[in-house]
C-alpha cells in the first residue's frame, strides 16, 4: 500500500453509508464492483481505513527506518476526480500496466476515471500480483 493508505488502522464506519454517500451513481456503481471484486480475490470483507479507504484484510509492516504499522492487502478510495486502487509499492510492472487500459499511476496508486476504461482481468492480476509481494515481504505468523 501507498504512505497515504497506511497512515490509519481500520474503523467501524460503514462500508455500505460510505458508498451511499458518494455524489455519482457511477462512483457509487464502480466501487460496488471493486469491492465484488476485492473481497473475492482477498477472501476478506471491506472495512473503512479511516475516513475514505475501503480495505480488504491486513498486514503489519515494519521499515528498515523502524517505522511500522498496519495497511489493507488490497484498497480503494472513491476521490475526486478518480478512483484510486493503492497498490504494494513495486506491484506495478510495466508489462501489466501497459495492458490494463486508461489509466494514470504512481508508485503504488493507479488512477481510473471509470472502471469501464480498464480491462478487470488484468486489475485482477495486478491485485493478486500486489498482495502477494505484500506476502513475501511481510510474512505474518
Amino acid at each position: 500500500m501507498s504512505r497515504s493508505a497506511n497512515t490509519t488502522d481500520w474503523t467501524d464506519a460503514s462500508v455500505d453509508d460510505f458508498i451511499a454517500g458518494q455524489p455519482s451513481e457511477l462512483v457509487r456503481a464502480d466501487s460496488r464492483i471493486l469491492i465484488e471484486l476485492m473481497a473475492r480475490i482477498t477472501g476478506r470483507q471491506p472495512r473503512m481505513w479511516g475516513p475514505s479507504i475501503v480495505g480488504f484484510g491486513s498486514y503489519h509492516y515494519r521499515y528498515v527506518s523502524g517505522r511500522e504499522g498496519d495497511a489493507p492487502l488490497a484498497a480503494f478510495s472513491p476521490r475526486r476526480p478518480e478512483l484510486v486502487i493503492y497498490t504494494a509499492p513495486g506491484a506495478l510492472d510495466a508489462d501489466t500496466m501497459a495492458r490494463l487500459g486508461k489509466h494514470r499511476a504512481t508508485k503504488a496508486c493507479v488512477y481510473v476515471k471509470r472502471l469501464d476504461d480498464i480491462d478487470l482481468g488484468v486489475l485482477t492480476t495486478l491485485i493478486e500480483q500486489s498482495i502477494s509481494l505484500v506476502e513475501k515481504t511481510y510474512p505474518q505468523g
